[in-house]
């Protein structure tokens, strides 16, 4: 019954895609932080970009 055991390994893939996706976001957080630290004056363009491009975003 090759139904039943994919059912049975299903919630253990799921942890395990949460798990990567949660390792891939601390990463990533990782990463931004350390450009902002070293390029600052960047970053902050970057930021500015984004609020403008939020103040323009029509829902």
């Amino acid at each position: 019954m090759p139904d039943e055991r994919d059912r049975d390994q299903q919630p253990e893939n799921d942890a395990d895609r949460r798990r990567r996706r949660a390792q891939f976001l601390r990463e990533l957080h990782e990463a931004k932080a350390l450009r902002e630290r070293v390029q600052p004056r960047r970053a902050r363009a970057a930021r500015m970009r984004q609020a403008m491009r939020m103040r323009t975003f029509r829902w």
